[in-house]
């Protein structure tokens, strides 16, 4: 049987959704978001060698401490616009909305890590030459070639962390009924 799309709520994702009145759905949703599953597995699988902060970090742990601070700031950022107007009102707007400024959030930091190591690599430079020669490989090996993967890195992070809370944090909204015959004159207008 082919369902019928007549609607816009027929959609997937469509469905008017409200925030779940129990606090511990929210910080489920945030714990569930923040563990991307490909670093938790590859984390399970192959350890990190180095766990102290650092420059000799390793970069999945480096990831998963961003994703547990951002993950909660985009559920606070979410209740502040659902506040303020309402939307998303949809679940396909939330995973949306995470997605969209997961992509932002990594290609920044990635822009401030090429820029950090530009920086840095002046330091160790013997002379002008050396640190514009320096700062040009730094650039194209992590603002060039590093800018596309760590988008897709962090969209990627962020559809999971945008399901999650999609569907823990949210409940579908009854639908309000017409009892007095007025919705319809409002939708007119």
């Amino acid at each position: 049987m082919i369902p019928t799309l007549e609607k816009p709520e027929d959609f997937p994702g469509q469905q008017r959704v409200a925030w779940r009145r129990e606090p511990h759905r929210i910080a489920l949703a945030a714990v569930a978001g923040a563990l991307w599953p490909p670093l938790v597995v590859t984390l399970v699988i192959w350890p990190a060698k180095n766990w102290l902060p650092g420059l000799e970090m390793d970069w999945r742990l480096v990831v998963l401490a961003i994703g547990v601070l951002a993950v909660p700031g985009g559920i606070w950022l979410l209740a502040r616009e659902r506040e303020r107007n309402g939307r998303p009102a949809t679940r396909l707007g939330a995973v949306w909305r995470f997605m969209f400024y997961g992509g932002l959030l990594a290609a920044a930091l990635q822009a401030m890590l090429a820029l950090t190591m530009s920086v840095v690599s002046w330091f160790e430079a013997e002379g002008v030459a050396e640190a514009a020669g320096a700062t040009e490989t730094t650039l194209l090996i992590f603002g060039v070639g590093g800018l596309p993967v760590a988008v897709l890195v962090g969209v990627s992070y962020a559809l999971w962390a945008g399901l999650c809370v999609a569907f823990i944090a949210f409940m579908p909204q009854p639908e309000v009924r017409d009892r007095l015959g007025l919705m319809s004159d409002a939708a007119e207008d």
